[in-house]
């Protein structure tokens, strides 16, 4: 609802109130009010004051200092904040100095002295905010219960605290998720409805693209889904009506006055100390992931395997890794960067051996639903020790991960042999010199046969090493020519190396020719 400083100024809270300057600026847009205490001018750019901003004080931290009271005033004015209302004038403010008033009209910036007993600034605050959003709506049960406990600045000491209340008291579950879906707040006034689920069904609907608030039924429960700016960063917003007594339309009233009231409490999200953990291993920053890994909820023996993926931030891939979660004893906590996600597959401590078997199996199993998708790459190191080994995969990772592609063409999923293999050969291949020539030449004896058979023969090795898993059949496949044929290759080429090549055998060595060959393309 548009409202302005004048209409505002009609409202029954603002009945004694003086408009002592900035009257040219009554006619100001106000979208936003708030409470100042306890900041300095130099501080307003940086924690207060927005465009259409209706700012209230008593200017109890500054209350004898007028040059500081007209430098927040020049400061606020700067901000194209609407207008400054002075609270408790003659109590905790001795006098509204004419300096001040100057400051203020110089700026352009109204400045209101409201001197009314029994009414604060959270008061005013709480009537501007419900002006400003319902106007004459304002009699709505759900909508004036909540804002009254929002804003009851007095009563709650932070924004967490008083949605709580809220919440409890209005009968509605909220969950405010980061851009990468991760909760960073969440009050559960029941369990009859799973937040968690709320989550995975609304991701798998895609909701992050759809307006405020679309409705999601989970469990015969309703519950509403939409985007939310908080310090002008995206995030969710879940709202689960638990009786189903409210309407869409009080529902998205209640998430814009929730929006409203972050604004009023500067209401900045807790840290997210899972994904900065992720992010730290990820910059190999050990000593600030083991400062984060108890806040993240993790021991060194939870960590069973990190992942770097491109391309699984899609709802086909989101339900595969959701019926992991659900199906498993095993825990995803992942980041996304776009199109990127990097990630920490955790377990409950593994008792025996074979347990350990069969998650790192199921670990495999993920992956490969994963690469369903022609453009999903996934490279993971399975078995981690603690926060060094996962530090020291993600170092695999970042240093190989490229080249890796390059040396297997074919795969999409890339396990730590593959990258260990590359890491090597990318040593091999900066060294130069004897090391590299000692590899190489195991390759020269397919020069004596031609360099046309030659290369056919040489190729059919590559792609029967690399790609095929040393298996005939699949050879064929890659390459697009009988099985017959490979097997006929594959008996000049044990001729040619006077050795046996196998599915059961290679020379020693061969694979990291092979691989070396294939790499002198991207390393130089």
């Amino acid at each position: 609802m548009k409202v302005t400083v004048r209409e505002v100024l009609q409202m029954d809270i603002f009945k004694e109130a003086k408009v002592l300057a900035g009257e040219s600026g009554l006619d100001v847009r106000i979208r936003n009010a708030s409470v100042l205490e306890g900041l300095r001018s130099d501080e307003i750019s940086s924690y207060a004051g927005r465009t259409g901003e209706l700012v209230i004080s008593g200017f109890f931290h500054i209350k004898d200092d007028i040059e500081e009271q007209c430098a927040i005033v020049r400061a606020l004015a700067q901000k194209g904040c609407a207008a400054l209302v002075l609270m408790y004038v003659g109590d905790v403010l001795p006098e509204v100095s004419d300096e001040l008033i100057d400051a203020a009209e110089k700026a352009g910036l109204p400045l209101i002295s409201l001197e009314k007993e029994g009414v604060c600034c959270s008061d005013v605050a709480r009537d501007v905010s419900a002006e400003l959003v319902y106007g004459d709506s304002f009699g709505n049960r759900l909508i004036s219960n909540t804002v009254f406990h929002l804003l009851n600045f007095e009563k709650h000491p932070n924004f967490q605290e008083a949605l709580k209340e809220a919440a409890i008291n209005n009968d509605f579950q909220i969950i405010i998720l980061s851009e990468d879906f991760n909760p960073i707040l969440s009050v559960e006034t029941r369990h009859r409805v799973s937040i968690d689920e709320a989550i995975r069904i609304g991701r798998s609907r895609e909701m992050n693209d759809s307006s405020v608030y679309t409705l999601v039924e989970v469990d015969g429960v309703l519950t509403y889904w939409g985007s939310v700016l908080i310090n002008d960063e995206k995030h969710y917003m879940f709202i689960v009506d638990n009786e189903d007594c409210y309407s869409a339309n009080e529902i998205t009233k209640l998430a814009e006055i929730i929006e409203l009231a972050m604004g009023m409490w500067k209401y900045t999200p807790e840290r997210d100390a899972r994904a900065e953990l992720i992010k730290a291993l990820k910059r190999g920053s050990k000593s600030l992931a083991y400062s984060l890994k108890e806040e993240a909820g993790i021991n060194d023996e939870n960590i069973l395997c990190v992942f770097y993926a491109h391309g699984i931030e899609t709802p086909e891939a989101r339900k595969i890794i959701d019926d992991f979660e659900q199906n498993e004893k095993l825990r995803i906590m992942k980041v996304a960067e776009g199109d990127d996600t990097y990630g920490l597959i955790l377990t409950q401590i593994v008792e025996n051996d074979e347990d350990a078997a069969s998650k790192r199996n199921k670990c495999n199993d993920l992956f490969n639903d994963l690469k369903a998708e022609n453009a999903v790459r996934i490279f993971n190191v399975i078995g981690i020790e603690g926060i060094e080994g996962a530090a020291d995969a993600y170092r695999l990772i970042g240093e190989t991960w490229s080249f890796v592609q390059s040396v297997f063409p074919y795969k999409r999923v890339f396990t730590k042999y593959e990258m260990v293999l590359v890491s090597n050969c990318i040593n091999i291949q900066l060294q130069g010199g004897y090391v590299k020539k000692n590899h190489m030449d195991l390759l020269e004896p397919f020069k004596e046969v031609g360099e046309h058979k030659g290369r056919q023969l040489l190729e059919t090795l590559e792609t029967f090493v690399l790609d095929a898993g040393m298996n005939s059949a699949k050879t064929s496949e890659f390459m697009g020519i009988h099985t017959n044929t490979v097997q006929y290759r594959l008996k000049k080429i044990n001729d040619v190396l006077s050795a046996e090549i196998t599915g059961n055998r290679v020379i020693p060595g061969l694979t990291i020719a092979l691989a070396l060959k294939r790499l002198d393309r991207v390393v130089k």
